[in-house]
C-alpha cells in the first residue's frame, strides 16, 4: 500500500488535486526542472566568480545589448511617428484639419486625466 505525502497531517497530494486541479506528476516535473535550472545557474555563476575577465566581459556585453535595445526602441518610435505623418499627409486637406482638431482634443483630455491622477 502506498501512503500519500503529508505535512503536519495534511494530505498534500489530495490538496493539490482538489484545489489546484493540477496533476501531481506535472507539478513534480516542473519542480525538478526548476531545481536543475537553479543548479545550472549556480554553476555558471561560480565559473564567472572564478574568472574576473569573464565577469567583466559579460557586464560589457550586457551593457551593449541594453544600449542596442534602447536604440531599437527609439528607432521604432521614430518609424511610428514617420508612419503617422505619412498617414496624415495622405488624408485630404479638408479632413486633415478636422482630424488634427480631434487629435488635439483627445490629447488634451488624456493629459488632463493624467494630471488629475497625479
Amino acid at each position: 500500500m502506498v501512503s500519500s505525502v503529508s505535512m503536519n497531517g495534511i494530505d498534500i497530494e489530495s490538496l493539490l488535486k482538489t484545489t489546484l486541479s493540477i496533476n501531481t506528476e506535472e507539478l513534480l516535473l516542473e519542480a525538478m526542472r526548476d531545481l536543475v535550472k537553479d543548479e545550472i545557474k549556480r554553476y555558471v555563476r561560480q565559473k564567472f566568480d572564478e574568472n574576473p575577465y569573464l565577469k567583466t566581459e559579460a557586464k560589457k556585453i550586457i551593457g551593449d545589448l541594453v544600449e542596442c535595445k534602447m536604440k531599437e526602441t527609439y528607432v521604432m518610435m521614430r518609424l511610428g511617428k514617420l508612419t503617422a505623418e505619412l498617414g496624415v499627409k495622405m488624408v485630404p486637406e479638408d479632413m486633415r484639419e478636422e482630424m488634427e482638431k480631434d487629435l488635439a482634443n483627445l490629447l488634451e483630455k488624456e493629459v488632463s486625466r493624467l494630471i488629475e491622477k497625479m
